[in-house]
């Protein structure tokens, strides 16, 4: 049995976690780098905190395809920056507006709201250098890579889901909008996490059809889990209020379905994830466990 057979779920996900901020700090330009102000405010984001489930689920996902994390860490911190910058643009004024983001103040609040526009923009752009940086990759998977990630950041995927989110505050939506945001808005970026960690390991196309089923049912129990914890989440485990969805009257699950309906969708959910990745052996034990986690916390 090895050392990482031994590591129980969490212990696993404090190791990835934790080479994936070390990796986050190296790949960030120092915070007295000029202009400093601009660098300044994407480490105050980046830097501050976070789940990390994007990176920690690109690193299994090669993983379970036979590569390791040294070799697509560049791609998992390239995935983590454009979800910051993600949620620096959704903080906005213009958007959300949000005051707190993790116990902290959002960008805007420190930096003002044109170096948190800029810090954003910075960060997407930075992503794509580190994505062409996976030395150990083969060249064709990287161009592969950084074309799936564009896909998903933008108007086909994080983008477009953003859209549809905000112009449909205030109405009634159905339910094929509402599975279109979260498939998009939260669940392009877990698909691209999964996908990417996959290609650049050298998945076969039967393996990573299942792992792309995977991160598709992940996505959504993610996503109904925030819906839920924006109900009956404890407002200091979030870092930031609870029921802003229902003061922005925002299309959530809860709102369309109910809470306990939402609670049961959650659920199959993570069955479903669980279930595409019936081909896999122990390599996928992860995976498996990450979705459990996913609807079972509590921030």
């Amino acid at each position: 049995m090895d050392f990482k057979e031994k590591l129980s779920f969490k212990e696993e996900l404090d190791q990835k976690v934790a080479v994936v901020n070390e990796a986050l700090e190296h790949f960030m330009p120092a915070p007295d780098a000029y202009p400093p102000l601009i660098h300044q405010a994407m480490r105050y984001s980046v830097l501050g905190g976070g789940k990390r489930f994007r990176p920690a689920l690109l690193i299994a996902a090669a993983e379970v395809a036979g590569g390791t994390a040294r070799d697509v860490m560049p791609a998992a911190c390239a995935v983590e920056l454009i979800h910051s910058y993600s949620l620096i643009h959704d903080d906005l004024p213009t958007m959300d507006n949000d005051n707190y983001r993790r116990g902290k103040l959002t960008n805007h609040k420190v930096y003002g709201e044109t170096i948190a526009l800029l810090a954003g923009d910075a960060l997407l752009t930075l992503a794509f250098k580190l994505l062409a940086e996976c030395s150990t990759c083969q060249p064709a998977d990287v161009v592969r890579v950084i074309h799936e990630v564009a896909a998903g950041a933008g108007t086909r995927g994080l983008i477009g889901g953003q859209v549809v989110d905000t112009f449909s505050a205030e109405k009634e939506i159905d339910t094929a909008t509402l599975e279109y945001i979260h498939r998009n808005k939260t669940g392009s970026l877990y698909r691209v996490a999964v996908r990417t960690g996959a290609i650049l390991a050298g998945a076969g196309a039967e393996a990573l059809a299942h792992l792309t089923e995977y991160a598709e049912y992940l996505g959504l129990a993610f996503q109904i889990k925030d819906d839920i914890l924006d109900i009956e989440g404890n407002e200091k485990k979030l870092g930031k209020p609870v029921g802003s969805d229902m003061r922005n009257k925002k299309a959530t699950y809860p709102a369309l379905f109910g809470l306990e309906n939402s609670k049961e969708k959650a659920r199959s959910a993570v069955e479903s994830a669980k279930e595409a990745l019936r081909p896999f052996d122990r390599e996928a034990d992860f995976l498996r466990t990450l979705v459990e986690y996913v609807i079972k916390r509590d921030f």
